[in-house]
């Protein structure tokens, strides 16, 4: 059946999917980093990152709808539901971080948290970048494999800045305003689950490339 499944077109439509919602992802990124300036802008870029989740849900249904309406998919269906799963939760924990914010009425952001916000806008950058050279995977999986290495680089980077925000962050509040403490630890956790989301992106892709090429 192989060979036979060679010869079969396939639907390229779960490209044009998987791009769209890697734009989505990239703008949520540029909406939380621009979120992370803090002031009078804080509530504007937590509805637009709302919106962009509600955008990419709706991108995921489609890919998971898909897959079962295609009778010959570009490659195996367990990674196309893995990758579109990862690339959802990506953002969706970016959506989990601006409900928090709104929830604890943060207008200023720590630093830290202010660098963690461009390694998410990095990564959010990479796996755009990435993701529309699965069409050509076979052409251009050492170039997709530098992105994704690229992206665990940051992904290191990130949790070395978030311990040293938390250690700031304790020392400074933690006796004197243990709320303070708890609130911003809050905001440091869901921005690093957010680069971990971005890491398991990566993983997925490279796990494609390691299969297909």
């Amino acid at each position: 059946m192989s060979w036979l499944q060679a010869l079969m077109p396939k639907d390229d439509r779960f490209f044009e999917l998987f791009a769209a919602h890697s734009r989505t992802i990239l703008a949520g990124a540029t909406d939380l980093r621009a979120l992370l300036d803090g002031g009078d802008q804080v509530p504007k870029h937590c509805k637009s990152i709302l919106e962009h989740e509600a955008a990419a849900d709706a991108i995921t249904r489609e890919v998971l709808q898909s897959v079962r309406r295609t009778f010959i998919t570009p490659f195996d269906r367990g990674d196309i539901k893995d990758l579109i799963t990862s690339m959802d939760d990506a953002i969706d924990e970016m959506h989990q971080t601006a409900k928090a914010v709104t929830l604890f009425e943060f207008r200023s952001f720590e630093p830290e948290m202010r660098s963690m916000g461009d390694a998410i806008l990095e990564c959010a950058a990479l796996v755009q970048e990435a993701i529309p050279l699965l069409r050509t995977i076979g052409v251009e999986a050492t170039r997709i494999g530098a992105l994704c290495e690229r992206i665990t680089e940051i992904e290191g980077r990130a949790d070395d800045i978030h311990n040293e925000g938390l250690q700031k962050l304790y020392q400074a509040h933690a006796r004197s305003d243990p709320m303070a403490f708890v609130t911003g630890k809050e905001i440091y956790d869901h921005l690093e689950t957010v680069v971990d989301c971005f890491d398991d992106i990566g993983n997925e892709i490279q796990s494609i490339v390691l299969e297909q090429a």
